[in-house]
């Protein structure tokens, strides 16, 4: 489990201090971490992450299944020639992180990874400690401007050239009130043609009940959750070409040998930025 003494010492470099952490309110990026069985995470957490397992028992499928998205984008991206990644609402790390994806073609690859959670950040940077190639920002994502001026994503990355956006599992967090489509079109517009876009979001399309009652859950947390349909989703790419297969079920993008069940409960998809169409937007 995580030690609040360390977690008090750390700071991210180059970035505003993380914010206090309250162990006894339940984090989705903690909560997050235990569906991937890792120890970043509390008690209130894991009785958080149980009682939403027991609304909706895909849950911690979901979980893997974003994880496991993250990981083709990366490599997807990786292949397409990308070797800059910025991270938003990064989560706490696990095995095969961004960077770890990034240079398995490339040494050079530079990550910037931006998260507000405390633990997450303090996770992180003793991740990172002495790689000059990969920093994590404590900043609210909600708040593009400061997340560009920055310095460990300002002085890390060149917008010049391209950098493939990533926002998995992260934007269901993000109000309808804050524009989240919006929001994503802001940091496009500061992106270079030939970026690209990867995004994976909850749904309650296959099981609205079910779902409806896990989103009922995390109103005692930190972290309101709000699922979207496939068009709403859809809408957070901005009309933008989207890479085959379009937007589709989490594990039906580009899958691999850990494809599983269908429907994991998330959208997810990776469109072009500047670039000519390569597929449709056609769903599951």
């Amino acid at each position: 489990m995580t030690d609040l003494s360390e977690l008090r010492s750390l700071e991210a470099p180059g970035s505003l201090e993380a914010p206090s952490v309250n162990p006894e309110i339940p984090n989705a990026a903690r909560m997050y971490d235990y569906y991937l069985g890792g120890l970043h995470n509390f008690a209130a957490d894991r009785a958080a992450a149980e009682r939403t397992k027991a609304a909706m028992p895909w849950v911690s499928h979901a979980a893997r299944a974003n994880r496991n998205f993250l990981r083709r984008a990366v490599r997807f991206c990786r292949q397409q020639g990308i070797d800059q990644f910025l991270d938003l609402g990064s989560g706490i790390p696990t095995v095969g992180n961004v960077h770890e994806v990034a240079r398995a073609g490339n040494s050079d690859a530079r990550v910037s990874y931006v998260d507000n959670e405390p633990v997450t950040v303090a996770a992180c940077v003793a991740l990172l400690a002495g790689d000059p190639l990969a920093t994590i920002t404590a900043m609210d994502i909600r708040d593009p401007d400061a997340v560009f001026a920055a310095p460990g994503v300002r002085d890390l990355l060149d917008f010049s050239r391209p950098v493939a956006l990533l926002t998995v599992a992260v934007l269901h967090f993000v109000p309808d009130e804050d524009d989240p489509a919006g929001l994503m079109a802001e940091y496009r517009g500061r992106l270079a043609p030939g970026s690209f876009h990867a995004l994976s979001h909850a749904t309650g399309d296959h099981d609205p009940e079910r779902a409806a009652a896990g989103v009922a859950t995390f109103k005692t947390t930190a972290n309101p959750i709000n699922i979207r349909t496939w068009d709403q989703v859809a809408q957070m790419f901005g009309g933008l070409p989207l890479v085959e297969p379009g937007l589709v079920d989490a594990t039906r993008w580009h899958p691999d040998d850990t494809v599983g069940p269908e429907h994991t409960g998330s959208w997810a998809g990776v469109a072009r930025i500047g670039g000519s169409p390569t597929g449709n937007g056609s769903g599951a």
